[in-house]
């Protein structure tokens, strides 16, 4: 017996948390927490780059579920899996364009727009400023690269007049060494500029880098 799929679209309540006045902001930053992660909990890792003037937003991914961590059970969310990911991936980009339409349409002037993605919130950063709505001036991927399947061509073109960085430490666990020359060769391969701004530690946001980013 056959089985077959259909989509449907549902309204849902999201959430997304922020540092910083709105009213006063000339800069926005959306960062994108990883996996198993709140955006509450994340956006504390940033706290060392606010300033005034300066906005940072963090959306939380749409999938909540429990880790166990520690012996302990633990809440946190992910923006995605590997089942149905086409449309997943289209739901969070189409959730992200929402949090930036409501954020920075309440926001004039239009101020100048970053997006930080950290481990999968890099992967969705990446997919994000390809395929959203908003124009940035700066994609920053922490603990991640460039999804493999991405269109490099689009993403060039969108980063036209932007910059990308990739910020990976030198233990990280889950990005090799030759693994990071790879990614910068295949990016420069294809016309993409990188800045790599490798630092001493493992996976995470390291402070220090994120200052002198800042």
């Amino acid at each position: 017996m056959a089985y077959h799929a259909t989509h449907i679209q549902v309204p849902r309540t999201a959430r997304y948390f922020t540092i910083g006045d709105r009213d006063a902001a000339d800069e926005v930053w959306f960062v994108l927490h990883g996996f198993s992660q709140l955006a509450g909990g994340f956006l504390r890792w940033f706290e060392p780059a606010a300033r005034p003037g300066r906005l940072i937003v963090a959306p939380e991914g749409l999938s909540r579920s429990y880790f166990e961590e520690n012996q302990t059970r633990r809440v946190g969310a992910s923006w995605m899996t590997k089942e149905d990911r086409e449309s997943e991936i289209e739901d969070y980009v189409r959730y992200l364009d929402l949090v930036a339409d409501q954020v920075l349409g309440e926001m004039p002037p239009r101020p100048r727009v970053e997006v930080h993605g950290f481990s999968q919130g890099a992967a969705t950063a990446a997919r994000w400023v390809t395929f959203g709505r908003h124009a940035v001036s700066r994609l920053v991927l922490w603990g991640g690269t460039v999804p493999p399947d991405l269109d490099l061509e689009r993403l060039r073109a969108v980063l036209r007049d932007g910059s990308l960085v990739i910020s990976v430490g030198d233990r990280d666990q889950f990005i090799t060494a030759d693994g990071l020359r790879n990614e910068e060769a295949r990016l420069a391969g294809l016309g993409v500029p990188v800045e790599m701004r490798p630092f001493a530690g493992t996976h995470v946001v390291d402070r220090t880098t994120l200052v002198a980013i800042a």
